[in-house]
């Protein structure tokens, strides 16, 4: 299959006209897969209405057929022709944060989308993206969206177009180019059917802006017990890795040398993952920082990219800096400790 790519101006005004979106949009119509830019990562479009084109989403990621997907949608009113109702919380959250970095799942309604899009499950996770170009996409297509990450599954997300390229080109139909992605971490899913709204996966969205918003929240236990069975189906599932096995280190930067030192004495090449504070200290085959502890948003925005550059590198293991999980720190260890496959060294 030949893969289109399509450069659009994020900045210009009246988007839906450009020809680019245009011709995207009509590929979307037509039941292919198009990758667009979000604020938090680039996307892969598929129309949720469409088992034809939601199976052509899995088969060029290789997705598991069990994990669902998030419906896009560009406007609120859209919403109730997917959902039975629409919680008083919910409603809340979606005037803090719509358009914003997160997901809701509610109650779905029957036949209004593809099972395929949901995993055959009850509940749909729906979200309004805050990027101009996504949402200039979804309002000329006219429909709702299923939109995973735009990577081969399993591999880290996409925050550039050229990502996006290096894995599924010549699989699907095209890709919109709008530049980097913003957030740099998929959004928050929170559970809102039941009475206390449950965290499924941190994102762009805190813990503490939800809890401002609406009062209690819970976290998934799976999100701190590794042997807890997730209440999302795809949260199961290796995440965001790179090609080489990464540890995180909890310790000081000095044992952390001491661990490269140790296996580049045994002849391999050895990966740091770093912030901007730490970078001249270690000595190691590749150094690759992630953006600036002072500034976590830095860190989330630059982790893929990060993950990526050390794919490109072709290193034999990764050593890797563990942060904070307040705020966003709590999105940034999530995807951390699944790109390590929960390997965490002690000191």
């Amino acid at each position: 299959m030949d893969t289109r790519r399509w450069s659009v101006d994020k900045i210009v005004d009246n988007l839906q006209s450009y020809p680019q979106i245009i011709q995207a949009s009509d590929q979307l119509i037509k039941n292919e897969t198009v990758a667009f830019p979000t604020e938090t990562v680039y996307g892969l479009g598929g129309n949720a209405q469409s088992d034809e084109a939601v199976s052509k989403i899995f088969a060029a990621k290789g997705r598991p057929a069990d994990n669902p997907l998030i419906i896009h949608i560009a406007e609120r009113s859209q919403l109730e022709a997917f959902v039975e109702s629409v919680p008083e919380k919910a409603e809340k959250l979606i005037s803090a944060f719509w358009p914003g970095p997160l997901t809701m799942i509610f109650n779905k309604k029957v036949g209004a989308l593809s099972d395929l899009a949901t995993a055959g499950l009850s509940t749909v996770a729906i979200r309004m993206p805050d990027h101009p170009v996504a949402l200039a996409l979804l309002k000329k297509t006219g429909l709702p969206i299923a939109a995973p990450s735009a990577n081969s599954s399993g591999k880290p997300s996409p925050t550039t177009a050229n990502h996006v390229w290096e894995d599924l080109h010549g699989r699907i139909a095209g890709i919109v180019d709008g530049g980097p992605t913003g957030v740099g971490v998929e959004s928050t899913v929170i559970d809102c059917t039941e009475d206390i709204p449950t965290i499924l996966r941190p994102g762009g969205i805190t813990k503490e802006q939800l809890m401002e918003a609406i009062g209690e929240v819970r976290l998934d236990p799976a999100l701190q017990d590794s042997e807890q069975a997730p209440k999302s189906p795809g949260m199961k599932y290796k995440h965001y890795a790179p090609d080489a096995p990464l540890y995180l280190v909890d310790g000081e930067r000095a044992f952390m040398q001491k661990l490269v030192s140790e296996k580049r004495k045994e002849g391999l090449s050895v990966g740091v993952l770093t912030t901007e504070e730490n970078k001249n200290y270690y000595d190691a085959n590749v150094v690759i920082t992630c953006g600036s502890r002072a500034d976590l948003r830095t860190v989330a925005s630059g982790l893929y990219d990060a993950l990526r550059q050390l794919n490109h590198e072709n290193v034999d293991i990764i050593y890797g800096e563990i942060f904070p999980t307040e705020g966003v720190g709590a999105a940034v260890m999530n995807r951390l400790i699944k790109a390590a496959g929960h390997r965490i060294i002690t000191n």
